[in-house]
C-alpha cells in the first residue's frame, strides 16, 4: 500500500517544479453552505491539473536508461498533459493514447508538448490494450493515469500542501475517477490528521468508485456519460482502492446540472475557471452541505482544462444537461 514516505519522496522530485497552488476561500461560499471551505486551486497548476504531480514525479522516478526508450500512456486528456509536459521535461520521448472524442483543447495541449497522440473509440476500443501494445513494440515504460503508485504518490502531495497551509481540517473532499488522486490525498491527510474524514467526489453517471466502496470490492460500469471527461472511467484501480477501502467514509456524487452549478459559482463570485470534472468536488459539496455544517472542509479544485466556446456554452445554459 502506498506510504506516506512515499509522498514526501515525491514532493521533495516536485519541489521548484510543480506550483505550490494557493488555498482560495469565498465568504460567500462559506455563509451560503455554512461549511468554513478551503479549495486547493489544481486548476493553477502546470498544464492546468493536479495531474502535473503524479506525471512529474513518475516519469522523475524512472532511470535514464527507462527514459531513454521513452514513455506510453492513456488518458481522455490531463493524465496525457501531464506525462506529455513531464516527458519534454526530462528530455525523452512520450507517446499517449487518447480517445477520439477528448476535448480539442486537450488533444492540442498534449501535442504541444511534443507527445505523439494514438488517437482510439473509448466505446469500442480498449484503451490499455492499445497501450500494452505500444509499450511491448517500443520498449517504453508505461505509466498509468491513476493505477500506478509513483502517480498515487505525486498527486498526494496535494494534499499535503493543503494541509500545511490551513491547518486541521475536519473534512477533505477528493475529484475522483480512477481514485489515485484521492488515494494519494487520503494517505497525506490521514498522516497528518488521523481524526479527518476523507471523501471522494465523482458525478452520479459514473458513481462506480460509490458502488465499490459500498459493496467492499471493485464494481465496474459502462463507459458513463456525462460532461465530466476526467472522470469517464469504468472502475477504481487496485491499488488506490487498496487505500480506498482503508481510509475513505463515502463517496458523494453530483448531478451533471450540479457541476455546471459549481462552475458558475466559481466563475461568477470568485472568477475562478474550473473545468467540469475540476468542479466535481465542489458541486458534491454543495449538493450535500448539510452533511458537513459548522466544519472545516477542504475541496480540491482539481482542473481548469476547458475551451472557451465549451465552457462559455455550460455556464451560459446554451449546452442543455441533465
Amino acid at each position: 500500500m502506498l506510504q506516506f514516505n512515499d509522498i514526501e519522496l515525491a514532493a521533495a522530485r516536485l519541489q521548484g517544479v510543480a506550483h505550490r497552488t494557493p488555498v482560495l476561500t469565498s465568504r460567500t461560499l462559506d455563509a451560503l453552505l455554512g461549511v468554513q471551505v478551503f479549495m486547493k486551486a489544481e486548476n493553477l497548476q502546470r498544464m492546468g491539473a493536479f495531474k502535473f504531480r503524479g506525471g512529474y514525479n513518475a516519469v522523475n522516478a524512472l532511470s535514464d536508461a527507462q527514459r531513454a526508450h521513452g514513455v506510453v500512456a492513456f488518458s481522455s486528456g490531463n493524465h496525457a498533459q501531464a506525462v506529455a509536459l513531464a516527458a519534454r521535461l526530462h528530455g525523452c520521448q512520450a507517446t499517449i493514447v487518447m480517445p477520439h472524442d477528448a476535448p480539442a483543447l486537450k488533444l492540442a495541449a498534449t501535442r504541444g508538448y511534443g507527445a505523439e497522440v494514438v488517437i482510439y473509440d473509448r466505446y469500442k476500443e480498449d484503451r490499455a490494450a492499445i497501450a500494452k501494445r505500444l509499450v511491448e513494440e517500443r520498449g517504453a515504460t508505461l505509466i498509468p493515469p491513476f493505477d500506478y503508485l509513483p502517480v498515487m504518490a505525486g498527486q498526494g502531495t496535494a494534499a499535503l500542501e493543503l494541509i500545511e497551509d490551513v491547518g486541521t481540517l475536519d473534512a477533505l473532499i477528493v475529484c475522483a475517477g480512477g481514485g489515485g488522486f484521492l488515494s494519494g490525498c487520503a494517505v497525506a491527510a490521514k498522516h497528518l490528521l488521523p481524526a479527518i474524514e476523507m471523501f471522494g467526489a465523482e458525478p452520479e453517471r459514473g458513481n462506480d468508485m460509490q458502488q465499490s466502496l459500498r459493496a467492499g470490492r471493485i464494481v465496474s460500469i459502462e463507459v458513463p456519460r456525462t460532461i465530466c471527461d476526467g472522470q469517464q472511467t469504468q472502475a477504481v484501480g487496485a491499488h488506490p482502492f487498496e487505500v480506498i477501502r482503508a481510509h475513505v467514509t463515502d463517496v458523494l456524487t453530483a448531478s451533471d446540472p450540479a457541476v455546471v452549478d459549481a462552475m458558475r459559482f466559481a466563475f461568477e463570485r470568485m472568477k475562478v475557471v474550473l473545468e467540469p470534472s475540476g468542479a466535481c468536488a465542489l458541486a458534491a459539496l454543495m449538493v450535500n452541505a448539510e452533511r458537513f455544517r459548522g466544519r472545516r472542509v477542504g475541496i480540491t479544485l482539481s482542473g481548469g482544462n476547458v475551451g472557451l466556446d465549451r465552457f462559455a456554452a455550460l455556464v451560459s445554459g446554451a449546452e442543455k444537461v441533465d
